[in-house]
């Protein structure tokens, strides 16, 4: 099937940017021992869904729905980014408990229990220019979202 340069750029950033988004999250994780909160994991998931909805818009038709769907699941990750940008700043009040995440264990239950780091959700783990990593995915992920709906409605008008 012959693509259209508009539908090839949707579907590609559709596929890159919550690849990338992911990426970087996994690395701030594993390399530089950034810990996720449990809000931090809540902009994970949308984001799952978007690269296996956009390898769906590769080879299943109708590719342009799912492309269409992925850049909403992107959205949605940019809509919890800012509700936990919001919380970190002080905005609104949050909904959830802080998260405690279970690195490798001893095999003593009590020295894991104490030994795990306690990541807070209304404390951003990191900022650069006063913007949040949960500030930076609603700035990311709203922008790349609508970039892609834009997209495909360019294609649907050539």
């Amino acid at each position: 099937m012959d693509v259209s340069p508009p539908f090839r750029t949707a579907r590609a950033l559709a596929l890159a940017v919550p690849a990338l988004l992911l990426a970087g999250a996994y690395v701030s994780q594993y390399g530089f021992g950034l810990y996720p909160c449990e809000m931090c994991w809540w902009q994970r998931y949308p984001h799952f869904a978007a690269v296996a909805l956009a390898l769906l818009g590769f080879v299943i038709a109708p590719q342009r729905l799912w492309v269409a769907l992925a850049a909403l699941a992107v959205l949605v990750s940019g809509v919890i980014g800012l509700f936990h940008a919001g919380v970190e700043y002080d905005w609104w009040p949050g909904i959830t408990s802080c998260a405690a995440i279970f690195s490798e264990g001893t095999g003593n239950a009590l020295e894991d229990i104490m030994n795990t780091p306690l990541v807070r959700c209304d404390e951003p783990a990191w900022t650069l220019f006063g913007i949040s990593l949960a500030g930076f995915n609603f700035l990311i992920s709203t922008a790349a979202g609508l970039a892609i709906l834009v997209l495909l409605g360019k294609d649907r008008a050539a």
